[in-house]
């Protein structure tokens, strides 16, 4: 072997026991190895051998969960992706991970694709998301559709987001917004639910919050208003006596209104009072005349007082039937607002929907024996194929005689 093959030979052997090392000859797309000897928030420094040296961004060696998947005294394999000027390397993971993950993300925000990112912190104004490995900005508007006091609430959840701005270069400008997912979702729910929408339809929902005059419920993709009357049969002073925001609640569509406005191009009203069994529909068997009942007085007027029996059924206390043996010019001279009570029932109008009773115990005495005379013809049997109808009726003409 002459001198030239030996220097050959030798350095064939010295490249390929040092591949990896890095010098002035390394070029972008070529291997090297080394091992990190210092990690900062952002990047990761990579001793070359002799005085070569290499970064890497910290990003591109952190898993889906914003880890990395390195520690100083590792020994990691790279790709050249471009010299710096002060002569180290810029360098690319061995699966040149940064570089594709870049080239994904460019994909998703021309195309309008949502991608998954892991909040992991609280910002200034918003919050911090990883995305393939990329540290990204959500502004808190863009967090949710619904205002979110406390953003905290987010770190660590793994979530759907829209790329809203990217910019290229040494570190990726990312902003995202999971806002605009979520409005799309809720178009298709909207779409979806519209097929179905129509008057008695019975629906699932979310209470989103509550008004003085009601309470607004998600419909999944529409919202709906549920008025202070329709929340139950008996009086509500608001809506939050009965429900709270975030709660579940099944509903009654009872009419859908179109309107002008393209962003809510209906509007639905609901009703929980639908739903409910009406009280009044016993009423007349609960509450017959000449019977005695308890109730607690709900409000006065001029003309009486209101009495709350059960839920969802009140009677009136006329001004002239408060029974006091002296003449009464308003209620509130012998009654007031949540005093319990005993009175009589004089008349039931379930058309009306009116019940009226009295505290003269002279008037009660005489509707009583009317209500034992129905007990006792009710409680004979029939007589000759005739019912009660027929019994009282014999009874008429005989006493008719």
């Amino acid at each position: 072997m002459n001198d030239s093959n030996d220097f050959a030979a030798l350095l064939a052997e010295f490249d390929q026991s040092h591949q990896g090392t890095a010098d002035q000859a390394a070029k972008p797309g070529d291997q090297v190895k080394g091992r990190v000897v210092a990690i900062t928030e952002e990047q990761v420094f990579i001793d070359l051998g002799g005085k070569a040296e290499g970064v890497m961004d910290a990003a591109s060696l952190r898993d889906a969960e914003g880890q990395l998947s390195v520690a100083v005294g590792d020994e990691v394999t790279a790709t050249v992706a471009g010299v710096e000027e002060d002569g180290s390397l810029r360098l690319g993971n061995q699966q040149s991970r940064h570089l594709h993950g870049a080239a994904e993300l460019e994909q998703a925000y021309r195309q309008h694709m949502p991608v998954q990112g892991r909040v992991t912190g609280v910002i200034k104004g918003g919050v911090e998301v990883q995305v393939a490995g990329q540290r990204a900005f959500c502004p808190a508007s863009q967090i949710d559709i619904r205002f979110i006091e406390d953003l905290n609430e987010f770190v660590g959840q793994h979530l759907d987001f829209r790329i809203t701005k990217f910019e290229g270069g040494r570190h990726l400008n990312l902003v995202v917004s999971r806002r605009l997912v979520l409005e799309e979702e809720q178009r298709a729910r909207a779409e979806a639910l519209r097929a179905n929408l129509k008057e008695g339809a019975v629906l699932t929902g979310t209470v989103t919050s509550l008004q003085d005059y009601g309470a607004f419920v998600d419909l999944g993709g529409l919202e709906g208003m549920i008025h202070i009357s329709e929340l139950a049969f008996h009086r509500v002073k608001h809506p939050s006596e009965i429900l709270s925001v975030g709660q579940p609640l099944e509903v009654s569509v009872l009419r859908i209104d179109k309107t002008d406005n393209p962003k809510r191009p209906e509007k639905i009203a609901l009703s929980i009072r639908a739903l409910a069994r009406d009280p009044w529909a016993e009423a007349a068997q609960k509450f017959p005349v000449g019977s005695r009942v308890q109730g607690q007085v709900t409000r006065l007027q001029p003309f009486g007082a209101f009495v709350e029996l059960v839920p969802g059924i009140e009677g009136l206390i006329h001004v002239s039937e408060l029974g006091t043996g002296k003449r009464v010019t308003h209620p509130q001279e012998v009654l007031g607002p949540g005093q319990a009570i005993e009175a009589s029932v004089l008349a039931v109008d379930l058309e009306k929907r009116r019940i009226s009773l009295t505290l003269d115990e002279a008037k009660a005495a005489e509707a009583k024996p009317d209500l034992e005379a129905m007990a006792t013809t009710a409680a004979k049997p029939a007589e000759n194929g005739m019912g009660s109808f027929g019994a009282l009726l014999k009874q008429s003409l005989e006493r008719g005689r």
